[in-house]
């Protein structure tokens, strides 16, 4: 056995079950069938598909943790809590919008996909004696299909873009500001879509299907998939889920001999770089990717986590969390919301039996100051681009915030991501974005299209509630345009800023540079100790 250790910042991650009071208990989780995650996660809240009599519902909770959500919350769930419940057949998926931690999308068996919006003062009181709980109204109704929606997945930097799938074997992709008609209908698939992925600048979509097959399609240019191949073998579910900006697809399935795979797949011609045997179990496979290079894998049925490294076209296992409790389901917290002070790396939502357990994984160290290292700059809440921007052709790069300093700035595209340009100048991260106030629902089953007027965000989020068949374009909607002031000449202020910014990225090189070059000198290390071993093996023979 070789006795070369790869080198990782991530060698001894581990996971830390949260304590009792920190995990909801009493969650009546849905009996459904369909294979989704059953739990979602944005910054705040969680929402959770649940069993519910009369029609379809799901819960909105806030986060079970100090650092978030009601600090009073009760782990233990009252039997009657507030839901939303205007689904009419049972909730099958759940996605909470990237850009607004408050506003989740879902979809249903009734065929419609709904847009809601969660109000804080919802909880007030929550638990308390007297307190009567109220649910949750959509600000938005969709007829998105005479089928089944089995999957919702908002936009990574269009804000107001919900991608879905249903059972006529098509993927919508809705603006929520003209919901009338998708603006744009993947078809191809010859069964039910099981699983949908954008890459990290939304400008294409990967999907695997029943058919066994995984498709890359680009929304923009056409209905048909870009790259075709086969996937995994097996007829069982498969996953899929994009790999950062590498430029990789990460999924997993099964083989025709019912092995539990993972395989990585380039996507410039979508073929298979490795393909791993998992194991022999019946659970299907969830996939979750972090910008720290760690594919997580859980299966259904288990009560294990794994986790892979990435690197140089192979997972390396760094470890697996074990639990004797079986999960049903299962999400990843945002990583701008993780607790860096613990050096957290990733937080998930484990949904087994009648509870919802965070689990956090959590990098060994004894610093007290920001590690930088294990911190890549995560996905920001500020939206790249508006919906009209993205359907018209315009691609931005994803806008990322610094988890030490919080400043926000937008990621390389994938054009220049090899470019010597210096990167935008950070601007200053405020933990509170501004949205338009949501109104009570609109329903756009018919009526006209009609134009809503751009929010103070910079893109309409939903318009305000009208009669579906009243309400028109508003001549006095338009903006009304903004003198701009002649700006003073800033050229000696610009090249000393660039030349800061080319410092510091020279700096930051240096900084990897010197990390190689001690990666390479512990690796050297190691070779001349061993050939020590092995000669004194030798002449002791």
């Amino acid at each position: 056995m070789s006795r070369f250790v790869r080198s990782s910042k991530y060698r001894h991650v581990f996971g830390q079950p949260a304590k009792k009071e920190h995990t909801i208990e009493n969650v009546k989780v849905t009996n459904s069938a369909w294979d989704t995650n059953i739990v979602s996660a944005s910054g705040k809240y969680l929402s959770v598909n649940w069993n519910a009599s009369g029609g379809g519902a799901f819960a909105i909770l806030p986060l079970p943790s100090p650092f978030h959500g009601i600090s009073d919350f009760p782990h233990k769930l009252p039997d009657t809590i507030p839901m939303a419940r205007s689904h009419t057949a049972a909730v099958l998926d759940t996605d909470w919008s990237p850009h607004n931690d408050s506003i989740v999308a879902s979809g249903g068996e009734d065929g419609k996909v709904m847009i809601w919006k969660v109000e804080s003062s919802m909880f007030e009181g929550w638990g308390q004696e007297g307190w009567v709980p109220q649910d949750f109204d959509p600000v938005l109704r969709i007829d998105a299909s005479p089928r089944k929606v089995g999957q919702v997945l908002f936009h990574p930097t269009a804000s107001n873009i919900v991608a879905s799938s249903s059972g006529e074997y098509t993927v919508k992709l809705w603006d929520l500001a003209n919901p009338e008609d998708p603006r744009s209908v993947l078809t191809g698939h010859s069964d039910i879509v099981q699983s949908l992925a954008f890459n990290p600048t939304g400008t294409l979509l990967a999907t695997t299907s029943r058919d066994r097959k995984l498709r890359i399609f680009d929304p923009r240019v056409g209905r048909e998939a870009v790259r075709t191949n086969d996937g995994h073998s097996g007829i069982k579910g498969s996953r899929v889920t994009w790999m950062g900006d590498l430029d990789k697809l990460a999924t997993t399935g099964f083989s025709k001999m019912s092995d539990r795979q993972v395989a990585i797949w380039e996507t410039g011609g979508l073929g298979n770089v490795k393909t791993i045997s998992l194991d022999q179990s019946a659970g299907v496979v969830m996939p979750f990717w972090t910008d720290n290079n760690i594919l997580f894998l859980a299966g259904k049925g288990d009560g294990n986590i794994r986790y892979y490294e990435y690197e140089s076209d192979s997972l390396y296992a760094l470890s697996e969390h074990k639990s004797s409790e079986p999960q049903r389901g299962m999400c990843f917290l945002p990583r701008r919301a993780l607790n860096v002070a613990d050096c957290e790396i990733a937080r998930a939502y484990k949904v087994h039996g009648s509870s919802i357990e965070p689990i956090a994984f959590i990098v060994p160290r004894k610093a007290d100051s920001f590690q930088s290292d294990i911190y890549p700059p995560a996905p920001s809440v500020e939206p790249s681009l508006t919906a009209a921007e993205f359907f018209n052709g315009k691609t931005a790069p994803l806008k990322l915030v610094g988890l030490g300093d919080g400043t926000v700035f937008s990621g390389p595209t994938p054009s220049a991501v090899h470019s010597s340009a210096a990167p935008p100048t950070p601007t200053p991260f405020s933990a509170t974005v501004q949205s338009p106030s949501i109104q009570p629902t609109r329903s756009f089953s018919s009526g006209p299209a009609s134009a809503v007027p751009p929010s103070s965000f910079g893109d309409p989020i939903i318009p305000a509630a009208l009669p579906a068949k009243t309400w028109v374009p508003s001549p006095s909607a338009a903006p009304t345009p903004v003198e701009s002031k002649p700006a003073a000449s800033t050229q000696p202020s610009d090249n000393k800023a660039e030349l800061e910014l080319e410092n510091e990225r020279l700096k930051a090189d240096l900084r990897d540079a010197l990390e190689k070059i001690r990666n390479l000198e512990l690796q050297v290390e190691t070779i001349r100790a061993n050939a020590r071993r092995a000669a004194q093996t030798l002449l002791g023979e």
